[in-house]
C-alpha cells in the first residue's frame, strides 16, 4: 500500500531570523498552523549556498545549515510555500515526488487511489 506525495525542503541556517524568531521555528510553527502532515528540522554538519559562506558549528555561535522537510500533498505544499513570501533568511525551497510506503503517520489510501498508486 503506497501513496505518491511530495517532499518540500526548505534550506536555511540557525543564524537566520524572522523578526525575533529563528526562521526554522517560524516555518515549523506556520506548518503546524496550516495543519501540514508534519515537519522535521535537520541540522547539517556543513553547508554553503550561492554566497559560498560556510555554515558550520562554531565555538561561540551556531551557524549550521538546516533543512526543514515536510511531506504532504502537492497542492497543500504549494499553498504553504506561498505563505512564506514575506520571510527572509530562506536559502532555497525544493519540491520533489516521494512514495509513502507506510508508518504510523502515513495517510490512509482510499480504495480508488490504491489502484492508481500501484
Amino acid at each position: 500500500m503506497t501513496r505518491s506525495m511530495k517532499l518540500l525542503r526548505i534550506y536555511t541556517d540557525e543564524a537566520a531570523f524572522f523578526g525575533d524568531r529563528k526562521v526554522f521555528e517560524e516555518v515549523a510553527t506556520r506548518a503546524r498552523d496550516a495543519k501540514m502532515a508534519g515537519a522535521t528540522v535537520l541540522r547539517a554538519l556543513f553547508g554553503f549556498g550561492r554566497s559560498a559562506h560556510q555554515h558550520r558549528k562554531h565555538f561561540l555561535e551556531d551557524d549550521q545549515s538546516l533543512v526543514i522537510e515536510i511531506v504532504d500533498e502537492d497542492a497543500r505544499l504549494r499553498a504553504f510555500v506561498a505563505t512564506l513570501d514575506d520571510m527572509h533568511g530562506i536559502g532555497l525551497i525544493t519540491l520533489e515526488g516521494v512514495e509513502v510506503l507506510g508508518g504510523d503517520n502515513a495517510p490512509a489510501v482510499d480504495e480508488g487511489e490504491q489502484g492508481e498508486a500501484e
